[in-house]
């Protein structure tokens, strides 16, 4: 069993720039393969809230005027913790969340890689200077913090999720509140607190709230709070959205998805069907790029389907704390019972079961559906499981419409032996990411992130975007002699 012993100065705590009683009791800690508690965290209140966010305001004032390379320095300071407790994390991040160690091991490297890219921010140009057509007149144009950033992060990949708002945000001189989802608040919250504090953070800069609804709720509707960065639901993020609309708050909606991965007739279908496995099946599929509907040219379907299914048989299930697994538990029993209300739906619409289907507490079998129509809940629905629905095309066009047949537009996939074939079905599909004989789970640090439709506000994370998203702009012009006017 892995070892997650060690200081535990959250217990029953939340983070208010120092560890201290939340209004809301606290909730345990629970572990989604065995239902074992792991501990206890403090739930925040809208009262925290409020403390929270006074204490923010004037931290932010200091922070902004912090040196660039202070700052930068900090957060380098904290990567080099992160590497330090990588043993800590990704044990947290199996047991919490349910994560097989090398999905653990690879969402702290690319947390590692957000934090160093961040921490490269403060130091880049910050506005730019234009001409005027007044006489003897400046005007500079420049980018300022936002300054209060609250960053509302899901369980999934509770770490990469949160720093990716987070550490640009603190680099770019906001102050930060961030609220962990529950299932995850030591993974995606606690050691965050810890790993920024003793990388040397002033207090109030960076503060943890976990919570449920009602915090969240709290954080957004907060007038103090300038900006909101939500990873989650589709249906969450449309009220984020109304809300922070109604009250003229910048806002960034990462959201769902119902992935398509599109095979040719051409395809090198092995290839394929190694990337759809890796798409649908990696964290038991519980990735907003999930691959969750598989578009298979109709001349290739059989053997597609057949090979998917193959891999699908050989994934081992079990806990991965104690086991060497590929697919570890789902998060909860609700969750659990989702996607086995998703398959048992859609096998008694018509859909046919070619490998797994079942499920044993919170552990589900990797499983394929053949034959499955767009009106089928396994089409229509997010599924957030480790299932791969196949649906047959017979034209480009069909297989264009069969995409568009969702309102998410996250990632897409495209396989084909011709690239320049793959590169013209990519050039009609309505997505923020695409991926040409590759799967849809992709994330490159540098890379900005995002998608179209019910899958987001066109906010994106990453690279050049994270200036734009965690800054806003200001015009200053200045004139050495006060311009006489008419009147």
């Amino acid at each position: 069993m892995l070892d997650i012993q060690g200081p535990k100065n959250w217990t029953g705590k939340i983070f208010g720039g120092r560890w201290i009683e939340g209004r809301g009791g606290e909730v345990a800690v629970v572990e989604p393969a065995t239902g074992n508690d792991l501990g206890q965290i403090g739930v925040a209140t809208s009262a925290d809230v409020d403390d929270a966010a006074a204490r923010a305001s004037s931290a932010q004032r200091e922070w902004n005027s912090v040196s660039f390379k202070k700052r930068a320095e900090i957060l380098r300071d904290a990567a080099g913790l992160l590497r330090e407790r990588a043993d800590l994390f990704n044990s947290w991040n199996i047991r919490e969340c349910g994560s097989i160690e090398p999905k653990a091991s690879w969402e702290l490297d690319a947390t590692y890689d957000q934090i160093v890219m961040a921490a490269a921010l403060p130091m880049q140009p910050n506005g730019l200077s234009f001409p005027s057509v007044i006489p003897g007149r400046c005007n500079s144009w420049r980018r300022i913090p936002v300054g209060i950033v609250g960053v509302i992060a899901p369980w999934n990949f509770p770490l990469l999720l949160a720093i990716r708002s987070v550490a640009p945000a603190l680099a770019l001189g906001n102050a930060v509140i961030l609220k962990p989802d529950l299932k995850s608040a030591i993974t995606g919250g606690a050691l965050l607190a810890d790993l920024f504090a003793d990388a040397g953070l002033p207090p109030d800069v960076f503060q943890v709230l976990p919570g449920a609804a009602e915090t969240g709720d709290a954080l957004v509707r907060h007038p103090a709070v300038n900006m909101i960065s939500f990873t989650g639901s589709t249906a969450v993020g449309r009220r984020i959205g109304q809300i922070c609309g109604g009250s003229l708050k910048k806002y960034s909606l990462e959201l769902g998805g119902n992935n398509p991965i599109v095979v040719m007739s051409d395809a090198d279908i092995d290839s394929a069907v190694s990337c759809a496995a890796w798409g649908s099946f990696l964290h038991q599929g519980q990735i907003c790029m999930q691959a969750g509907r598989h578009i298979v040219d109709r001349r290739v379907a059989d053997e597609y389907t057949t090979k998917l299914a193959e891999r699908a048989r050989r994934l081992v299930v079990g806990n991965p704390a104690v086991d060497q697994v590929h697919v570890g538990p789902l998060i909860n029993a609700q969750q659990a019972e989702r996607v086995a209300r998703i398959v048992t739906e859609s096998i008694a619409a018509g859909a046919d079961l070619v490998t797994g289907g079942s499920r044993r507490g919170n552990f589900f079998e990797p499983t394929v559906l053949a034959n499955v129509m767009p009106q089928m809940s396994a089409f229509k629905e997010e599924i957030f499981g480790p299932v791969a629905p196949v649906t047959v095309f017979d034209s480009i066009d069909e297989a264009v419409d069969l995409v568009h047949a969702s309102e998410y537009g996250l990632a897409a996939a495209v396989h084909s032996r011709s690239v320049s074939l793959a590169t013209a079905v990519a050039h009609r599909l309505r997505s923020g990411m695409i991926h040409i004989n590759d799967q849809t789970v992709n994330n490159e640090f540098h890379v900005p992130f995002g998608g179209m439709g019910a899958s987001g506000n066109g906010g994106r994370f990453g690279g050049p975007a994270n200036v734009d998203e965690f800054t806003q702009t200001q015009w200053i012009s200045a004139i050495d002699t006060p311009i006489q006017y008419p009147f």
